[in-house]
């Protein structure tokens, strides 16, 4: 046994069959595309990878190279056929990938497992095949066999290498029965599993077809700010499941939305229009390396708690300010908890101090009672955000049982109380409300946490009266959720109260 000669064999098939993997599985994926993992591209050659994402002429000629490129290379190599063209060929396709996503400067943080500082799984592999590339044997393969040899021989005017025995002949045709027994396997396995369209070294941002999408989602004004009318939600990122008895839903959100899902997602929803994310306090440092490494424009609208331990009911608001956000918004459960116990100056106090500072200030509740109070001391913020949702679904505990400001409240395990299954108390008020309302109103909660199906929680708020409406998703939700909203406004039926905004 020539074991120099099995080693590259060996080394040289199974970089082979990575490529012609990666090839055939977008090849049988029938609608793959590389517009999505182009347009996401970053680094200092980000604008040529996202002019070529732009064009559909380009596309139309990048797509079937790309995976032509891919199963050619994987066949030359796995085979042992034209094997320093399919090196060389290897090495400039990996190298375009190694670039669309360099692993350094602003692109580091967003990179998976596999992609260390400069070096990635990219750049291993094209060096692989550059030293295929140099070596002189080139492991047993079809390029060996005596009509090949010949043929080679005659270019370069030198004699012919002889093949010396049936035995060493069928050792360079043992690739063929190789390949069809991993080709068999990958077959019983696309069967049972489906295709994978999401394989290495093309791996697509957020797994998503941005192709899908239907149009452009529909805009409108909050203050100076031009807001899409959907905004991406924060409690998905932030953990916030509010999953009822299931307690190992939030410590799964985290797990599956890390630092760079959460970036994977930001970018996915800002090329489908999402130009705005209204988010928890906690998650301005994210957001602020965000905007920071990726140069994003995203609106960032924060919510706001005084620091009642020390009486502060403004240091919150600076330091979201010194966060650079765009948008400040007094939070939800804190507006009802002081209008609940009495302390609307605060109110009042926290709103003209953030117009003071020249930003645009809102106002949210839970509570419909706490908008109300509000409103009656003449108390307006610059928009409203309101949990907006009918109660039609089956972990809505009863009407009757439901008490103001309860949502921030003990949760019970009687399903017939309050169990963090309901978050707009009573709907027709809130409809009342809104209608009456002067400022734009942001709906909130409009799945009621996921209880509620898109096109009717949708629907529902933007046919009571909401100007906006704020959602939480994962990144496999995006599309369909921007779609959603365009065909919801494009047939909005019922809505008597004016678009504000």
């Amino acid at each position: 046994m020539n074991w120099k000669k099995f080693f590259i064999t060996v080394f040289r098939i199974v970089i082979g069959w990575h490529f012609l993997y990666e090839g055939l599985a977008k090849l049988l994926a029938g609608n793959w595309s590389a517009a999505s993992y182009l347009s996401d591209a970053t680094g200092p050659f980000s604008g040529f990878y996202q002019w070529m994402a732009s064009s559909d002429w380009a596309l139309a000629v990048i797509d079937p190279i790309n995976i032509a490129a891919l199963i050619l290379i994987g066949v030359g190599l796995f085979l042992g056929l034209a094997i320093r063209l399919s090196a060389l060929s290897g090495v400039v396709l990996l190298l375009l990938y190694y670039f669309a996503y360099p692993p350094f400067g602003s692109t580091l943080p967003l990179m998976a497992d596999g992609n260390l500082f400069i070096v990635n799984r990219n750049l291993i592999e094209a060096l692989a095949l550059l030293v295929l590339f140099a070596l002189n044997e080139k492991g047993w393969g079809i390029y060996a066999l005596p009509v090949f040899a010949k043929k080679r021989a005659e270019v370069v005017d030198e004699k012919p290498a002889a093949v010396k025995s049936r035995r060493e002949a069928l050792k360079n045709l043992a690739t063929i029965p190789a390949l069809g027994v991993l080709g068999v396997g990958a077959f019983k396995q696309s069967q049972r599993f489906g295709v994978d369209t999401l394989s290495g070294a093309t791996i697509k941002i957020g797994g998503t077809d941005i192709k899908e999408l239907k149009g452009e989602l529909p805009k409108g004004k909050i203050g100076s700010h031009e807001i899409s009318r959907l905004v991406a939600g924060g409690n998905l990122i932030g953990g916030w499941a509010h999953s009822r008895d299931l307690h190992y839903v939030p410590s799964l959100f985290r797990a599956y939305n890390t630092e760079r899902k959460i970036f994977e997602t930001l970018m996915l929803a800002e090329e489908a229009g999402i130009n705005t994310i209204n988010i928890g306090f906690p998650t301005n440092a994210t957001m602020q390396k965000y905007k920071q490494l990726t140069g994003s424009k995203i609106k960032v609208i924060t919510q706001v708690a005084p620091d009642v331990k020390n009486n502060d009911y403004l240091v919150n608001i600076n330091k979201a300010i010194d966060f650079g956000v765009d948008i400040i918004q007094i939070q939800g459960n804190h507006c009802d908890w002081m209008v609940r116990d009495n302390k609307l100056d605060k109110i009042d106090l926290m709103l003209e101090h953030t117009r003071k500072q020249g930003y645009t200030a809102g106002l949210a509740s839970h509570t419909v009672d706490a908008l109300i109070a509000c409103e009656e001391q003449g108390i307006i913020p610059d928009y409203y955000m309101k949990t907006m949702h009918h109660d039609n679904y089956w972990s809505a505990h009863p009407r009757e049982n439901r008490v103001p400001y309860e949502v921030d409240g003990k949760r019970s395990v009687d399903h017939n109380q309050f169990h963090d299954n309901c978050f707009c108390l009573f709907p027709d008020r809130t409809i009342e409300f809104v209608e009456r309302a002067t400022v734009p109103v942001m709906g909130f909660k409009v799945l009621a946490a996921g209880a509620i199906k898109p096109e009717d929680g949708f629907n529902w708020a933007f046919k009571n009266g909401a100007d906006f409406i704020c959602v939480g998703m994962f990144d496999f939700q995006v599309v369909n959720d921007v779609n959603i909203t365009i065909d919801t406004l494009n047939n909005l039926k019922g809505r008597t109260r004016k678009w504000y905004g």
